[in-house]
């Protein structure tokens, strides 16, 4: 058995500058030693910057590198599905950015291809291991509210800067992201929901583009229903007037209320009392959820998000937005 995992990156940019790459090498067993991106003096640069020994412009180079013993997909969701079946073919652990892919079928073709060639699929919903919403669940399960009546998500947006210059932007692009924000944001939204409350089963919504600022949808409703029959509501608008990001959890004997994305308080209200409860993030914030993935693959561990529960949420965004 092995004692230490070598990853090798594919796509190292401005997401693994911070949130993810340092992981890989501050966790418990695991190692960072390959990089590659497209443009060769970006991956040079991301090399020598971060003390990885190797870097490559070229993925499959970097996929059947015998040094790499497993591979984290860090490009937009267009190219996931490819590099994936890839690396699934040279026997080689994956570990891919959220969204998972293009679309639920997408999905079912990499968990496939994964299984035939026998290696796992983890997918980088990593707030499932943070201490914060880790917090979440606990005091749902110790029935800190009761019994749990309804859900429901309100997140509003303002327009970015490059929304309203029409600037460069693969996440509004939906031949590269999927559809739009609600694919890069909301996704993540909905699978903290499933990791609480267990699979989605019904869903549905509504969607249109109101501003007309980009080609992809900006305001998502939706209505969604859980296997243990637990009902919800969402609402996503991303050009709105102000920012708002709230969750809600409607108990019997009170509410917990949380930002997905800020680091502000999650607010429980119980007994007629209501409390704040700071807890910050890491500065690697995928860093927990990659050495869960490590521990699992030096088997002594189990990752939280894995192929077939990123494939959930992308099958509820597929029904939301009217695909399936």
């Amino acid at each position: 058995m092995k004692s230490i995992i070598r990853w090798g990156i594919i796509g190292c940019g401005d997401v693994t500058e911070i949130k993810s790459g340092p992981g890989f090498q501050k966790s418990s067993g695991s190692e960072l030693v390959a990089v590659m991106r497209r443009t060769g003096t970006l991956a040079k640069d991301y090399a020598e910057r971060h003390n990885v020994p190797k870097w490559y412009d070229n993925a499959d180079k970097l996929i059947n590198d015998p040094d790499v013993d497993a591979v984290y997909i860090a490009t937009p969701p267009s190219s996931h599905k490819k590099f994936t079946l890839a690396a699934a073919a040279a026997g080689k652990p994956v570990y891919v950015e959220k969204p998972m892919a293009l679309n639920y079928r997408e999905c079912v073709e990499m968990i496939d291809a994964c299984k035939n060639n026998k290696v796992p699929l983890f997918v980088a919903y990593y707030r499932r291991a943070l201490p914060r919403f880790l917090k979440i669940k606990s005091l749902i399960d110790q029935k800190a509210i009761g019994e749990i009546r309804s859900v429901n998500i309100r997140f509003y947006q303002t327009p970015t800067e490059k929304d309203l210059t029409n600037g460069e932007n693969w996440r509004v692009d939906p031949a590269i992201a999927g559809c739009g924000y609600f694919c890069d944001l909301g996704s993540h939204m909905i699978d903290l929901l499933q990791f609480y409350f267990g699979k989605i089963v019904s869903a549905s919504g509504f969607h249109s583009n109101r501003a007309g600022l980009y080609s992809a949808e900006d305001t998502v409703n939706a209505i969604f229903s859980f296997e243990n029959g637990l009902n919800g509501t969402a609402a996503w608008c991303f050009v709105a007037d102000e920012n708002t990001d709230q969750t809600e959890i409607i108990g019997s004997k009170g509410r917990i209320i949380y930002p997905t994305f800020s680091s502000d308080p999650v607010i429980l209200v119980s007994g007629g009392k209501k409390e704040e409860i700071k807890i910050d993030n890491p500065e690697h914030v995928a860093q927990p959820l990659i050495q869960l993935i490590v521990d699992e693959l030096l088997g002594k561990g189990k990752s939280p998000s894995n192929g077939k529960s990123a494939a959930s949420t992308a099958w509820t965004m597929d029904k939301i937005l009217g695909k399936l």
